[in-house]
């Protein structure tokens, strides 16, 4: 008897038995070889320990900033306000730093302020030389 060939029938399916392990290898791949950004935040030196220490009203100089972007320019030891734009803080405080080598610069932003106003503020002070800043939020 003669030995007949049969033809193998060709499967119309897509082999899914190691699909799993397909998926699996790409997730390890791409998990392994993204790179997250960093976020470089704000370029501040802070102190290691804190300590309250008393300061003399009149070296301080208080920037407030307003929700609108305004900033309010106030002495430590006058009552008066002096309402500016963030550009007029440098020359401002150039001047007081002139004067008064010991001046901390104290800027209080409002809760509902932009980030960007007290960032613009403090860019401002950085330019003018200051290396006494305090950043606090203010309060009503």
């Amino acid at each position: 008897m003669p030995i007949l060939n049969r033809k193998q029938r060709v499967s119309d399916e897509i082999p899914t038995a190691s699909m799993a392990d397909i998926a699996f290898l790409l997730l390890v791949f791409f998990l392994t070889t993204t790179v997250f950004n960093e976020e470089k935040g704000l370029p501040i030196v802070l102190p290691e320990q804190s300590e309250e220490q008393d300061v003399s009203a009149k070296n301080l100089i208080f920037f407030i900033v307003r929700p609108d972007g305004s900033v309010v320019v106030k002495r430590g030891e006058s009552e008066q306000e002096q309402v500016v734009q963030y550009r007029q803080v440098e020359i401002i405080l150039r001047q007081e730093l002139a004067q008064n080598s010991n001046l901390i610069a104290a800027v209080k932003t409002d809760p509902n302020a932009a980030y960007r106003h007290m960032v613009n503020v403090l860019d401002e002070v950085k330019k003018a030389g200051a290396e006494r800043i305090s950043l606090q939020i203010l309060e009503e």
